[in-house]
């Protein structure tokens, strides 16, 4: 095979290996390989310095059954550098069923077990708050309380029903948020609803007996 009279494989499968290098380059070689001669057809994105003509070393593929999935992996493969890489395989075959070429597509997992490492380490547990420094902090009351409301029912706050914001006023009050002067505005703004709603929903509870029984302060 020659640069002018290349081998008719390369430009048949050339569009698909550049569009998989393209999507998944820098991380990714694509290689194309002979199975006749086990030899590298073409590669792109090369991540080691075997070239077209190189061996492939995959072995004979004669004994692949034309019934057998021409998909494999993806597995594992180790480069000389110590990198790991997640492989998969494709036996192309011709009209005949025969198998005529395989492409192979290498992706390094290196930079993904990276940024898998970094998120893991801002998901680590957290040490416990020092409650002396929040004792005082009805801010941050607030926000346990309305946070915590939504992640244990699953449910945002646009979403928040009238029962939903009347319990959760209710678990302010007793938590003593409304003993702060224009404590009513920022819950109003936490809830996502107006302040006058808010009030509404207050006088509401002053009358329910397990609401609060105290005055609000503006």
């Amino acid at each position: 095979m020659s640069a002018e009279n290349p081998d008719p494989r390369v430009p048949t499968w050339s569009p698909v290996c550049r569009a998989v290098a393209l999507l998944l380059g820098p991380y990714a070689e694509v290689v194309l390989h002979d199975t006749a001669t086990d030899r590298v057809l073409a590669i792109w994105n090369p991540m080691t310095p075997r070239a077209p003509g190189d061996p492939s070393l995959l072995g004979e593929l004669d004994g692949i059954d034309p019934s057998a999935p021409d998909v494999y992996g993806p597995y594992e493969k180790l480069l000389p550098d110590g990198r790991r890489l997640s492989s998969v395989s494709a036996v192309l075959r011709d009209e005949a069923g025969k198998p005529t070429a395989v492409l192979c597509v290498n992706l390094d997992r290196g930079p993904l077990e990276q940024a898998a490492a970094l998120l893991a380490g801002f998901a680590a547990p957290t040490a416990p708050r020092p409650e002396p420094l929040f004792e005082h902090d009805w801010t941050e009351r607030i926000n346990d309380v309305v946070g915590g409301y939504v992640r244990d029912r699953g449910r945002p706050l646009e979403r928040f029903t009238r029962e939903d914001r009347l319990a959760v006023l209710t678990e302010l009050d007793r938590a003593g948020v409304f003993a702060v002067r224009r404590a009513v505005p920022v819950v109003a703004t936490a809830l996502r609803i107006s302040r006058s709603t808010a009030y509404s929903l207050l006088a509401e509870l002053k009358q329910h007996p397990a609401g609060p029984a105290k005055e609000y302060h503006q």
